[in-house]
């Protein structure tokens, strides 16, 4: 039961901006063939001034891993409680992870942006792999990442 209030209060979170809709988004991340073992990826947002406003997705369940996820650990301090209910496993090489979530319509074309931090284990950590402007006119635009990830989208 905890999993599903934690999720509840995250989606709540980031619905109530403007008091606006929601709407299902997908979120897709191929992985480039990069020969290591699976990734970890902090899916998160941040306002028009850089500030943190939530996680969406943890994909890795070690915690121990997190603070190699700099920017979102140095933006959460690493709490556990931003991501309980919103984790699922690491993401291999060349693997594509797809997740739908609802997104209040107040986060698109206001300034908000979805960032992407991702690790590998004995590989080099690539913070803030991915920062996309949340934007109507972006989505289904494919955005490629620096090092571990191919191609992002979402739509």
């Amino acid at each position: 039961m905890k999993p599903l209030l934690a999720t509840l209060a995250l989606t709540t979170a980031l619905t109530l901006p403007g008091l606006a809709m929601a709407r299902p988004v997908v979120l897709t991340t191929t992985m480039n063939s990069y020969g290591g073992d699976g990734a970890y990826l902090a899916l998160y947002v941040t306002d028009a001034s850089g500030a943190y406003v939530g996680s969406l997705w943890m994909a890795g369940g070690k915690s121990k891993y997190y603070e190699h996820l700099r920017d979102w650990y140095a933006a959460t301090g690493g709490d556990p409680a931003q991501i309980n209910g919103i984790t699922g496993a690491s993401v291999g090489a060349g693997r594509t992870l797809k997740i739908t979530l609802d997104l209040a319509d107040a986060l698109f074309d206001a300034g908000y942006t979805l960032h992407i931090d991702a690790a590998v284990e004995d590989m080099r950590d690539s913070p803030n792999e991915i920062a996309v402007p949340l934007t109507a006119a972006g989505a289904g635009t494919s955005v490629p990442g620096r090092r571990y990830i191919a191609s992002f989208t979402y739509q």
